[in-house]
């Protein structure tokens, strides 16, 4: 039974053979009819004597016998088998893994939740052979993969783990500590091993009770402490970028510190040992001493079929025929009289050079794509080169290095979005080396950002953006002198920008106070206009009555009382005109006043607002806005959280 283990690359039979056997037969005829116009017909016959041109042809022949046999080495052919019998020898592992809002601290570069994600992937790459589950715990516990042998299983639940995993709040160790000794009671009997990633929060009280009853039901238990003794104050993240701390029933920021005591009495109850999480050797150290002497038991066992290679076959052979061709002479050996120089000896190396150039072609067949994309970057046509590099991640999505090419490449062509986009993919990489760099990029590339933003809101996020990626590239390495120098040049910029914007919020609040003068002036030139009117009025009305008077005096007596009682109507008329106007001029007033004192609230709220949003605060507005907005959110579906165990209530903490 023979078969090929890379059968594709028998293809390239059909696309190289046939063209190189095309260039052979239009080089000998081109040779021919240069011979010809260079050199005299009754001259040829004594120059070409003892030259074979069957010897010729066969040295052709044997190279292009040789490019097959070479691309049958790439075929890896194979013939022949053996029976191996293959047992899988390991452990039953669960992983645990803190999810509360207190693995957000950045004690821990680039945060806790983060670094444990990262250990957790390394133990999984260290432990081959064994079987690893995953539970997430917060304020309750989840088992959120089962024990199993698939590592892309394990490796996507442990990606897709944050803070919002567990919707409780809190961090509860005796429940993870007891949904690993549920999920070991449907295993078959083998060492049952238990490895808590926390910082030792408890809010329960009840760890050290639940680890010795997993210890009693032999499970051990290994504990890894994330975070630093002294602690950090929990901090968070809107949507806008902007900064809030964590608070207690106080009101107090809350500071997370690691519970080192805690963790190592959990440890030592369990018939385990706590690790700190320092440098990049922690999984190391807990594998080899915690884990490896551990008696494994055979999960599966079964015969495989092993292949022999044959490869070094087909390899020999070409070899063989080109070492050949390479000595074969075109001339037919004669005695050394009959022997005469010639003219055309120079011309058998042409054969050498076109073997020489195609072999050394053919391995870069291989590479060709990456190398294209650098020899793109270096020639400065960053565009292609994106384009190279986006090809090559197609083929290898898991190498976190194209992608930082990429973004790299992005970033030169001014493509800051994709360019933020692939720094972001880097950031998963286990290589802490890789992450500094990209978490620099991603501090130029936000910086950049923010310059092409006309918004000066987006553009202050941008740069607060890009001064969190600088100081989380510091955190990796603090001896990086470019990085200290763009995060001091970062942070002059952006209080320039806030010193304008409060510059331009002054200027606005000027100009408001200056309107509100006006509108004031004129309503006092408005209130003296009427109350001149009035006075005019007044004046009108008194000269009537003293005309109606003379003209009572002038008539007759007989008429007197007559006139009298018509000066009296008319008076009464006067002054119940002059009373409607008054009401109507107070009227008119207390109107302007009205919406002289709601424009001038109005313009008060908004300041208010400003000064409130330019201090990071909230407005009534908005915070009415967020809750409408939350109740859309919480409709959103969340992992059902396991019963609780029978007991006393205890207090529910959001860290």
């Amino acid at each position: 039974m023979s078969l090929f283990a890379a059968p594709k690359m028998l293809w390239l039979l059909l696309i190289l053979v046939p063209p190189l056997i095309a260039f052979f037969w239009w080089a000998w005829r081109k040779r021919q009819q240069l011979i010809t116009q260079f050199i005299s017909p009754r001259l040829l016959g004594h120059l070409k004597i003892g030259v074979s041109p069957s010897r010729q042809k066969f040295r052709m022949a044997l190279i292009v016998v040789s490019v097959v046999f070479l691309i049958l080495t790439m075929a890896r052919p194979q013939w022949g088998f053996t029976l191996e019998e293959a047992k899988q020898r390991g452990l039953d592992i669960i992983i645990a893994i803190d999810t509360s809002n207190s693995m957000l601290a950045e004690d821990v570069p680039p945060n806790r939740l983060a670094r444990a994600k990262l250990s957790a992937l390394d133990l999984m790459r260290r432990a081959k052979s064994d079987r690893l589950g995953l539970i997430a715990f917060a304020g309750s516990a989840f088992l959120q993969c089962p024990l199993t042998l698939d590592d892309a299983a394990f490796s996507q639940s442990v990606d897709s783990l944050d803070t919002r995993t567990i919707s409780d709040g809190g961090t509860a160790l005796a429940e993870a500590i007891d949904t690993a000794a549920a999920a070991f009671k449907d295993e078959a009997d083998n060492h049952k091993v238990l490895i808590l990633f926390t910082d030792g929060e408890d809010h329960d009280s009840e760890a050290v009770a639940a680890a010795e009853r997993a210890a009693k039901e032999g499970m051990r238990i290994f504990t890894v402490g994330i975070g630093t003794p002294d602690g950090e104050v929990l901090r968070i993240h809107d949507e806008r970028g902007r900064t809030d701390y964590i608070r207690d029933e106080q009101g107090q920021p809350v500071k997370s510190k690691l519970n080192e005591k805690l963790l190592q009495q959990i440890a030592t109850d369990a018939n385990g040992f706590y690790l700190p999480l320092r440098g990049t050797k922690t999984m190391d150290t807990l594998y080899e001493r915690g884990l490896a002497p551990l008696p494994k038991s055979e999960n599966s066992s079964k015969m495989l079929r092993r292949l022999h290679e044959r490869y070094h076959w087909p390899l020999a052979i070409a070899m063989l025929l080109l070492i050949f061709e390479m000595f074969l002479p075109d001339r037919k050996r004669k005695r050394k009289s009959e022997n005469a120089p010639s003219p055309f000896t120079a011309q058998t190396g042409i054969t050498e050079t076109v073997t020489l150039l195609f072999l050394l072609a053919l391995p870069m067949a291989g590479w060709s794509s990456p190398a294209k994309a650098l020899r793109e970057y270096e020639a400065g046509k960053y565009d292609e080169a994106l384009k190279e590099f986006r090809q090559s991640i197609e083929k290898k999505k898991d190498d976190q290095r194209l992608h930082f090419n990429a973004g790299t490449a992005a970033y030169q062509s001014k493509q800051f979005e994709e360019a933020a986009k692939q720094f972001n993919e880097t950031l998963n990489s286990p290589d802490l080396q890789l992450q500094q760099r990209a978490y620099y990029n991603l501090g130029n590339t936000m910086f950049r950002m923010g310059q092409t933003s006309q918004d000066p809101s987006k553009k202050q996020e941008a740069w607060e953006s890009s001064l969190k990626h600088f100081e989380s590239a510091l955190k990796l390495n603090q001896q990086d002198p470019d990085a200290k120098f763009n995060q001091q040049f970062v942070e002059k910029q952006l209080e320039e920008l806030k010193k304008q914007q409060q510059q331009q919020q002054q200027q606005n609040q000027d100009k408001s106070k200056q309107d509100k003068n006006s509108k004031q002036d004129q309503k006092n030139d408005q209130s003296k206009e009427q109350q001149k009117n009035q006075e005019k009025d007044s004046q009108s009305q008194k000269q009537d009555q003293d005309k109606s008077q003379q003209s009572k005096d002038s008539q007759s007596q007989k008429g007197e009382k007559e006139k009298s009682d018509q000066a009296e109507q008319d008076k009464k008329q006067a002054d119940a005109k002059k009373d409607k106007q008054d009401k109507k001029n107070e009227k008119d007033q207390q109107q302007q006043q009205a919406s002289d004192q709601a424009k001038d609230q109005s313009k008060e709220e908004a300041e208010k607002e400003a000064a409130m949003m330019a201090a990071g605060q909230m407005t009534p507005k908005q915070a009415q806005q967020l809750l409408d907005a939350q109740k859309g959110d919480e409709e959103v579906l969340r992992l059902a959280s396991p019963e609780k165990r029978p007991g006393q209530p205890r207090q529910t903490k959001n860290w």
